[in-house]
């Protein structure tokens, strides 16, 4: 899996003394931009190929300010022109955060969807993960 570490800022957290439950999910997207990069690799916004089609975060213990998160990113699942991501974030060793998240390889002119190509499946297989 791909990881990325992430130092909580002190504005992260909500009235209850922890990371707010926004935060995860832009961490999680944050941690996918090496995935992005097999499709744009400049990240140019100008020619993105991906679009979300959904996404769920289930949350396992609080996360807090001071203490370093790890995200750990890999691919669930290869579909004909989507993807399926699994990410998970950790804090002191403990898992608190998952998140799946379904990714379709789309043409922002015609609005449609189009098949991933031999060169975007070989890269994706890199991260593919056993469910």
């Amino acid at each position: 899996m791909l990881e990325m570490q992430i130092q909580p800022r002190f504005q992260e957290t909500d009235a209850l003394g922890h990371i707010n439950n926004t935060v995860p999910a832009v961490w999680f997207e944050s941690a996918r931009d090496p995935l992005f990069r097999i499709f744009s690799p400049e990240l140019d916004v100008h020619n993105w190929h991906l679009i979300i089609a959904g996404y769920t975060v289930q949350f396992k213990r609080e996360l807090f300010y001071g203490q370093q998160v790890l995200i750990k990113t890999g691919v669930r699942r290869i579909g004909s022109s989507s993807f399926t991501l699994w990410q998970e974030a950790w804090q002191e060793g403990e898992l608190a955060v998952t998140a799946e998240t379904t990714l379709i390889h789309f043409d922002y002119q015609s609005r449609q969807s189009i098949p991933l190509g031999d060169r975007h499946r070989e890269e994706l297989r890199v991260w593919l993960i056993e469910s």
